[in-house]
């Protein structure tokens, strides 16, 4: 089930605050920038870098470095982070938490150097 209208827009207003403090300055975006997408109950936090073979027309490369899904019936965030096997596996030092903000937090200080190298 996606998020209700409630639930969204708290996320969009927490992604706000997170993109605020990762997000490279705006100088250095056309060469690597940070975004995410909202779907079904989870977020995913990606990083945008211009294609690097010159002979493609494929446009921009995406990279996923984290994901948290809301697990409504426990109501608790659970983090994910994207192995070298491009599969999303649950972030152990910190799953679950019990908001997004608290979940956000955590990607963002990348302790263990998971999410964003």
């Amino acid at each position: 089930m996606a998020f209700t209208k409630t639930e969204k827009e708290k996320v969009e207003k927490a992604l706000e605050v997170f993109m605020e403090k990762r997000r490279p300055p705006a100088h250095i975006r056309p060469k690597l920038d940070i975004r995410y997408r909202i779907y079904d109950q989870s977020v995913e936090i990606y990083e945008v870098r211009p294609n690097w073979r010159s002979d493609m027309d494929a446009g921009p490369t995406e990279s996923s470095c984290a994901k948290t899904t809301y697990l409504r019936n426990r109501a608790i965030w659970e983090i994910y982070w994207m192995r070298k096997d491009m599969k999303w596996h649950n972030y152990e030092p910190a799953s679950p938490v019990g908001t997004i903000e608290k979940a956000l937090a955590i990607v963002l200080d990348d302790k263990h150097g998971c999410f964003f190298g």
